[in-house]
């Protein structure tokens, strides 16, 4: 299985998902080898500390600087601050590098099918494919087209999308919406693409609630609205500003907490101030762990405004904690979500009016967490590794009767 992130060491929901869905793989028995590109020195050893206790799963780490949501000139700034081993000169000769290594483990290994997440590890999925023939999935988490928020991608990502999506035997979506993103804006046969749900670990939610540096504010009686993501168009930030900017003329008596970071930080920054609400925006940074865990516990409502979005784990994440949600309706989670408030990201007008009945009602927000609470229960990742695990079967049988 070829990906370029795992938990802890990850930015976004791509390392969330490979981590709870190879754990799920191995507990049916199936064998994992993960190649991992790392974005450290080749003396760091720290990914061997990571999923030490998973028998099953074998992490490669291979020296290559990939490294998730950046662009071209991000990438040579973050290049020129490591000294160790020879990097391409600009991300894609990157992603080139990391398809020749990647080849080179194929060598080494015996496996029977290949698994790429994502743009960054389809060369490398296709050139495992090359050196031993065996059969190629493709699982998309994210097009160029979501990335960019629906605006025109990249046209060299978007071809090395294409170009692998033709050679591919298999393709996974996350979702229903990323799949008719592929058949839509690719031109692939829908025949050819998958639907498998990405889950969530509900146990890492369930536990003990810390002091956060933001619970004085529910003591003094203000309600707590939050984002988490990255601060990017993708996630519609500015979005969640604007309605916020609403609902403060409605009720002061709100805060809104905005976790991550990103490329438009400093532009909602500044937005949060031209829209006169920067005394009621709060900017958490980019959170995990512990401290994200106090972050959805304290939030009245969970909101994700993302303009174009293949699944989003965040909102799963929310309701596992405890907190009903607000999710927008260009989402792949809206899919299996049912008991969760959804508004186009667009309609501002809604997004406020939603926020406002939640944060006015709390029995609204109490029926909401109990019934979402109870959907998790069949959104986990072990649905997720069966369905891949028949995929896998079926692909080896085709290969079988060539």
């Amino acid at each position: 299985m070829y990906g370029w992130e795992l938990p802890p060491y990850n930015n976004g929901g791509l390392g969330t998902a490979c981590l709870g869905l190879t754990k799920s793989l191995t507990s049916l028995g199936i064998d994992v080898i993960f190649v991992l590109p790392k974005i450290l020195p080749l003396n760091s050893s720290h990914m061997k500390i990571v999923y030490a206790d998973i028998d099953r799963l074998k992490i490669h780490e291979i020296d290559a600087l990939l490294h998730p949501y950046i662009d071209s000139n991000q990438y040579s700034g973050l290049r020129d601050t490591y000294s160790g081993g020879v990097y391409g000169n600009n991300l894609l000769d990157e992603v080139r590098r990391y398809a020749i290594l990647g080849g080179v483990v194929a060598k080494n290994e015996v496996f029977d099918v290949i698994h790429a997440h994502d743009w960054l590890s389809f060369g490398a999925g296709l050139e495992a494919r090359r050196i031993s023939g065996k059969p190629l999935i493709l699982h998309v988490h994210a097009t160029s087209f979501d990335i960019s928020a629906g605006q025109t991608p990249d046209e060299r990502i978007y071809k090395i999308e294409k170009d692998a999506f033709e050679q591919a035997d298999q393709i996974i979506a996350v979702s229903g919406f990323t799949k008719d993103m592929i058949v839509n804006r690719y031109g692939i046969s829908p025949e050819k693409i998958s639907v498998v749900h990405n889950g969530v670990e509900i146990e890492e939610f369930s536990g003990n609630t810390t002091a956060s540096r933001f619970a004085l504010l529910k003591e003094q009686g203000y309600k707590i609205v939050l984002f988490v993501g990255r601060i990017t168009m993708q996630k519609g930030p500015d979005y969640f500003l604007q309605a916020a900017a609403k609902v403060l003329k409605y009720n002061q008596k709100v805060y809104f907490i905005i976790a991550g970071s990103g490329d438009m930080e400093n532009q909602i920054i500044r937005q949060s101030a031209s829209l006169g609400i920067s005394d009621k925006v709060l900017f958490a940074g980019f959170s995990r762990g512990q401290d994200l865990l106090d972050l959805y516990r304290l939030a009245d409502l969970y909101v994700m405004p993302s303009v174009s979005e293949p699944f989003g784990i965040t909102p799963l994440e929310a309701v596992a904690s405890g907190t009903p949600v607000l999710i927008s309706k260009q989402s792949g989670v809206s899919e299996v979500l049912s008991h969760a408030l959804k508004a186009d990201f667009w309609d501002i007008d809604d997004i406020a009016d939603k926020i406002l009945s939640v944060v006015a009602n709390d029995a609204l927000g109490r029926t909401l967490k109990k019934h979402a609470s109870s959907e998790l229960i069949g959104i986990n990742w072990n649905k997720a590794a069966e369905k891949c695990n028949e995929l896998y079967k079926k692909l080896l049988g085709w290969f079988k009767k060539k």
